[in-house]
């Protein structure tokens, strides 16, 4: 009983962060209007959305090659043959599926964090931009302060890779053991929703003088913040070529609606 009355406002709380998020998603389709930020979407999207067709077909193929290069070396299939079980062959295709989807998952988190920190400059001005309207300030361009931005997001994005990656071969070994590995592209993609939400989230910290081990340690405390911004990017990949620039838009605005709360 304990417990629980502890943990009613935590869940309280989260619930109240993705309410945020998902709100900011939505104004950030009408703050792209208003402002006519069209040319921040259409370019970069463009390109992003090449790279992002290209990756995932290099990365299927990929992953199935290295579950069949594993099948193989491990000679699983002629063994399933000799067995004959319907159930051992079932597992076994499941195995694969889960295993699949999670490197497929783990490929495309190295390319999202590619994108990250080829694309800081864009996002970093991208969310400057967005805050001094919101604040009614005129935005003028500082170079030294876009660099040090671009410096500071793209270090936490390879922090962020680097724990992503920990995680994600843990859950590869996971995605072997029948039954419980079937969870384990949903575990994956949690992951995915908050190490990118956060990244996202950052451009708006470091401008508002958070130090990184500030920005890990806040976004530790409202994780409900990140995973939303994160999925709702994943969602908008049905129209990718808007997807990074929606993210930083509506994560900005999630920043200032923390802020000024």
């Amino acid at each position: 009983m304990i417990n629980g009355l502890y943990l009613l406002p935590q869940f309280k709380a989260l619930l109240k962060e993705l309410v945020i998020a998902f709100q900011s998603w939505a104004e950030a389709h009408r703050f792209i209007q208003q402002h006519r930020f069209w040319k921040w979407i259409i370019v970069p999207g463009i390109i992003y959305t090449a790279l992002f067709i290209a990756g995932m077909i290099i990365f299927w193929q990929s992953s199935d090659n290295a579950v069949s290069w594993a099948s193989a070396q491990l000679r699983i299939e002629p063994w399933l043959q000799q067995e004959r079980s319907e159930w051992l062959s079932f597992f076994f295709v499941m195995m694969g599926m889960m295993l699949r989807l999670v490197l497929v998952l783990f490929y495309f988190s190295l390319f999202k964090y590619l994108i990250l920190i080829i694309g800081s400059p864009v996002f970093a001005y991208l969310s400057e931009k967005t805050e001094a309207i919101m604040e009614g300030k005129e935005h003028s361009f500082n170079w030294s302060e876009l660099k040090k931005d671009c410096i500071r997001n793209s270090t936490l994005a390879l922090r962020n890779c680097g724990w992503q990656t920990v995680y994600l071969l843990a859950l590869i070994l996971l995605s072997l053991i029948p039954l419980v590995g079937w969870i384990t592209p949903l575990i994956a993609l949690a992951m995915e929703f908050y190490y990118y939400g956060f990244s996202m989230l950052d451009y708006s910290f470091a401008r508002n003088g958070f130090s990184p081990s500030k920005s890990i340690a806040f976004i530790g405390r409202h994780k409900g913040l990140a995973v939303a911004n994160g999925f709702l990017f994943y969602l908008m990949h049905a129209v990718v070529i808007f997807a990074p620039a929606y993210a930083i838009i509506a994560a900005t605005l999630t920043v200032h609606k923390v802020k000024t709360s």
